[in-house]
């Protein structure tokens, strides 16, 4: 097994903008390789920080990286999704900070076996837990076309979504599809000869909305804006990393729901329809890498931070 190097996105940002105090509780909602935590921790003196992840693996490497600071680390094997019911379990009412880096870890990507790319030949898995039941090799082979053209739609933003379904299909009538590069070789088979020669990957987005399915990305964000934000202490900041306009968007509109919910009238003089702000965005704008780190780090190019406070 490869141990690339991993470069954690926007980091001083992100430390900069959760305005770490010593004796302060973070949670750190997608461990990762642990870069991020790091950062937190040695900041901490009396504080905490809570790491979870959905991988397994991730949560042993992590450990190791982060040995230095157990007395002040807990590492919970669990979805970014379930945080609120994990700060329930460890008995914390509230936190002071909390991060959640959306994107594909390097690690992830770079192990092959684990079905995530599109460069190298592996079984068709893409989960994010391997204690998941459901695969890459599930979607593609089971689930119905219409739902296929769906997801590369929605999900990759593919345009070729109804060709590159309806060829799936046709494949996997003759013998269940199993491998990355089997698929890449029938996504390519489907799309015209132009689409081929663009810059980026023809497979990319295809492989995109598969692994979102996969992982039911969009629905593990969204119950984590609905539900985080309530984990907060007052003036305590929320940053979160998204790598796709779909997972912005959610991000984008969940703050703006608990920043500007009010829908009494503009011409009425107090508000009457019961809504109270909870959230304020830091900065209205996405924080974006600068042209360092994408010299860096190529892979940070989609990577947009948003940063709300409780209030």
């Amino acid at each position: 097994m490869s141990n690339p190097k991993h470069i954690s996105v926007l980091l001083d940002e992100c430390i900069e903008n959760l305005n770490i105090k010593p004796d302060g509780i973070y949670v750190d909602g997608t461990l990762g390789m642990g870069g991020h935590s790091e950062q937190i921790l040695k900041r901490l003196t009396t504080g905490r920080l809570i790491g979870i992840d959905r991988d397994e693996s991730a949560i042993r490497r992590a450990g190791e990286r982060l040995q230095e600071y157990s007395d002040r680390l807990t590492l919970v094997h669990s979805n970014f999704s379930d945080v609120a019911s994990v700060l329930d379990d460890l008995e914390i009412d509230g936190v002071d900070g909390m991060l959640f880096d959306l994107g594909v870890s390097s690690p992830q990507l770079d192990e092959s076996e684990r079905g995530f790319s599109y460069m190298n030949d592996a079984p068709l898995d893409m989960r994010m837990d391997n204690t998941s039941a459901l695969t890459a090799w599930n979607v593609v082979n089971e689930w119905p076309e219409e739902e296929l053209v769906r997801i590369l739609r929605d999900y990759g933003e593919e345009r070729f979504a109804r060709r590159i379904a309806s060829r799936i299909a046709q494949q996997r009538s003759e013998k269940p599809i199993e491998t990355t590069l089997e698929l890449v070789d029938i996504i390519k088979s489907a799309m015209p000869a132009a689409a081929l020669r663009e810059k980026q990957h023809p497979a990319k987005r295809s492989f995109q909305a598969i692994r979102i399915a996969v992982n039911d990305e969009l629905g593990a964000v969204e119950e984590m804006m609905r539900t985080a934000p309530d984990k907060l202490n007052k003036g305590g900041r929320l940053c979160v990393i998204s790598f796709h306009s779909l997972e912005d968007r959610i991000v984008k509109t969940s703050i703006a729901s608990r920043e500007n919910g009010c829908t009494c009238p503009r011409e009425a003089p107090i508000c009457v329809c019961g809504f109270v702000q909870t959230l304020k965005s830091v900065q209205r704008k996405p924080i974006i890498p600068g042209e360092e780190e994408l010299k860096e780090n190529p892979r940070s190019r989609s990577a947009k931070l948003r940063v709300a406070e409780k209030v």
